[in-house]
């Protein structure tokens, strides 16, 4: 079977990417109305990004292990 001319392949690649492009677009579209339906947040109300969240310094993750480690090995 002889190979697609590069032409018709460039056609194609061209092709799928439009589409690509129609499809992102699109989801931009929803994405954008999604937003603009849920409205604003009120003056008082929490960033769902940040919801819980607590500022400032962090105690490391591997200290909570050494001392689980410690408990149930029985020793501290």
């Amino acid at each position: 079977m002889a190979k697609a001319k590069p032409s018709q392949q460039k056609r194609a690649r061209e092709r799928a990417r439009q589409e690509r492009q129609k499809e992102k677009e699109q989801r931009r579209l929803e994405s954008k109305a999604r937003k603009a339906a849920s409205g604003p947040r009120q003056v008082g109300e929490e960033d769902p990004d940040i919801a819980g969240i607590i500022p400032g310094p962090q105690k490391p993750l591997w200290e909570d292990e050494d001392e689980e480690e410690a408990s149930d090995n029985g020793t501290e």
